[in-house]
């Protein structure tokens, strides 16, 4: 179960980031990102009240409130990261540098108790090693050095933060995910009002802001609930497959050409990911 949770995340994320790129076509990518959070952010606290999650241990030993704050601070920090990479033009080479921050989480969970058979090693790596390669990677024009370091920013923001999410979820995975989007609303709220503006959405736009913020929050839900359902390595591992669904909606829907390694890559995941549900 804590798999296929986990399965389900990075299917969420992925489509949330596919149509997160829709909308940056014609808005800046920092205005969709706030205002699709925002709107996560009103969802979690729908949901926290409907279900009392508000009861859990917030403070002190265990608590969800200061890994919250850190896992929303540091997420945001590597979306800025990601933003100020691709906005560079060598989406090739910071997507999958970026996508690596789950090794961040797994280390975390391998030091503190984790233990993985021989085989579902291989396929953890096989994952990583795929969803690497399903992200597109254009390394034949070498490195240019800004992207490259946006890039490892973005993947050890994201690293860091998806190990405070774990940790915050031992408490409640729902509060910590509100406590994170309350974090990066108060970030929103000053970028808005720097720049005077709310990103100037129109109407018909509204039901893609709100997929977005439902998907990435309820994406980041289910991560750490089955951060709480099994292995936090094996969860984070699979949770980072999200490049794959924006790599495959892409090729449907927008009918953009998929380069021969990113086919490896799929072909690579899936293989890890059978292997790693199956043992």
């Amino acid at each position: 179960m804590a798999s296929l949770l986990a399965l389900l995340s990075s299917l969420l994320w992925g489509t949330a980031d596919f149509e997160g790129g829709r909308l940056s076509k014609k808005h800046a990518p920092i205005a969709v990102l706030g205002f699709s959070q925002v709107l996560g952010l009103i969802f979690g606290i729908i949901l926290m009240i409907i279900t009392g999650a508000w009861h859990a241990r917030a403070f002190g030993d265990g608590g969800y409130f200061i890994p919250g704050v850190f896992a929303g601070l540091m997420g945001y920090a590597g979306l800025f990261c990601l933003y100020a990479g691709l906005s560079t033009g060598r989406m090739g080479v910071v997507s999958p540098i970026s996508s690596m921050g789950a090794v961040v989480p797994l280390t975390y969970a391998l030091l503190n108790g984790d233990k993985l058979s021989t085989i579902t090693s291989i396929g953890v790596v096989l994952a990583l090693i795929g969803v690497f390669c399903a992200s597109g990677p254009e390394l034949s024009q070498g490195l240019p050095l800004k992207p490259l370091l946006l890039a490892f920013g973005a993947a050890i923001g994201f690293g860091v933060a998806l190990t405070f999410m774990s940790i915050g979820s031992e408490s409640s995975a729902l509060m910590t995910m509100v406590v994170m989007r309350a974090s990066t609303f108060l970030v929103t709220i000053n970028i808005a009002i720097k720049f005077k503006s709310l990103g100037g959405f129109s109407k018909s736009e509204m039901p893609s802001l709100i997929f977005m913020g439902v998907s990435d929050f309820l994406a980041n839900l289910l991560l750490g609930i089955a951060c709480n359902n099994g292995l936090v390595s094996i969860a984070m591992v699979l949770g980072s497959l999200f490049p794959i669904a924006t790599a495959v909606l892409a090729f449907k829907i927008l009918h953009e050409r998929l380069h021969k390694v990113q086919y490896v890559g799929i072909v690579l995941a899936v293989a890890g990911v059978g292997l790693i549900s199956a043992f």
